[in-house]
């Protein structure tokens, strides 16, 4: 083990499960750079001072990554503080019955048209009760608090909307709850049902068997639960997605110990608002992170509405103004000595001697250091 992370040692010690040619790509591309992140396979630059040298490995910059999710998500967080005006939001969450989990882990391509299915919902309901169009921010969740998948949606809504009409800002009070549960249940069961007929829905049962399940799913109403909070601020909606869009669906205090066999996690009950000491054999561990892995090009966070992308530049200028807000100035990505001193008060080319150190080389990835 290299550097006491728990998530290394899990994805090493079972190495010769997932790094196959049988394993799907992402999987296998986001497990190795998480073991290579910050070591000589990933090559190095050396600086130098006039009585130190200093490797600084390069870092793989994977999403699945917790070292470079971690400064990633902090950034997101300023450029998100920026761009959103000051202004009352919602929250929402759209869920769907446990019978559908395992078609989407299956059927990737079709999970990610969840977002658009969820926002458009949204959207069109707003559009039909107040005429406007709001802002939406979406983002998607694979897993719960004991890793298992479970597909759902978190939605920042904005609690007002752009008039079409008459381009004035006007409010948006409420949200029926009860009627964005049919909605997005009507959305999913019909993308479901469209994708078992185009023949583009993979699955190990018939389609007869296909066609059960999607009934019984549309017609257990209780089971799609849509959960509403009607007065969200930016900055609390933004700190709580930060915890997931960037990083792995565990955070490094809830894995407590790794053995040659098992892992010792802390899971999360969330109907009895609890935490659960957990142990699993690292194998299935590990496959339980496996289905969590993002797709190569897929966004962890989408925008719709007003925060859609076709929507920027006039209209958001135009959203600020007739907001009376200054419209703030996007933050520039900072150089990787200026983001460390920044966001964890390290200078890393400050020597022991408080000397200034200066670049001297680029090292090429050292294909002979191995994890395994």
């Amino acid at each position: 083990m290299h550097d006491g992370n728990l998530l290394k040692q899990i994805l090493e010690a079972n190495r010769g499960v997932w790094d196959r040619p049988e394993t799907h790509p992402a999987v296998r591309k986001n497990f190795a750079a998480v073991l290579d992140c910050g070591t000589p396979a990933l090559g190095w630059e050396l600086y130098a001072s006039d009585t130190e040298q200093r490797r600084c490995y390069h870092r793989c910059k994977s999403r699945f990554c917790p070292s470079c999710g971690y400064r990633a998500t902090l950034h997101w967080l300023e450029e998100q503080e920026a761009a959103l005006p000051d202004i009352p939001y919602a929250g929402i969450v759209f869920t769907m019955p446990r019978e559908l989990w395992n078609i989407f882990k299956r059927n990737r391509h079709l999970l990610h048209d969840l977002p658009a299915l969820g926002a458009g919902v949204i959207d069109q309901w707003i559009k039909t009760r107040y005429g406007a169009r709001a802002l939406i921010m979406v983002i998607p969740h694979t897993f719960g608090g004991d890793l298992k998948f479970n597909a759902h949606l978190h939605i920042l809504i904005s609690a007002g909307g752009l008039s079409g009409s008459e381009h004035r800002w006007i409010p948006i009070p409420q949200l029926n709850r009860d009627a964005l549960m049919r909605m997005w249940r009507y959305a999913v069961i019909t993308h479901l049902r469209r994708a078992l007929k185009a023949d583009v829905l993979k699955s190990d049962l018939s389609t007869q068997d296909l066609q059960r399940i999607l009934t019984t799913a549309y017609e257990r109403h209780p089971r799609w639960i849509v959960l509403l909070d009607k007065i969200v601020s930016k900055s609390h909606f933004l700190r709580y997605a930060a915890r997931y869009v960037r990083r792995p669906p565990i955070a490094k205090w809830r894995l407590l110990k790794v053995t040659d066999r098992e892992v010792d996690f802390v899971a999360k009950d969330t109907r009895a608002k609890r935490l659960v000491p957990t142990r699993l054999p690292l194998t299935e561990f590990a496959h339980l992170l496996a289905a969590h892995v993002p797709e190569r090009y897929r966004h962890a966070i989408r925008y719709f509405g007003l925060l859609a992308p076709r929507a920027k530049g006039k209209t958001h200028a135009a959203l600020f103004l007739l907001l009376g807000e200054p419209r703030r100035v996007r933050p520039q990505r900072l150089s990787w000595r200026s983001s460390l001193l920044k966001y964890f008060g390290r200078d890393p080319l400050i020597d022991s001697h408080g000397q200034e150190m200066h670049w001297v080389r680029r090292e090429r990835p050292t294909s002979e250091w191995s994890n395994g």
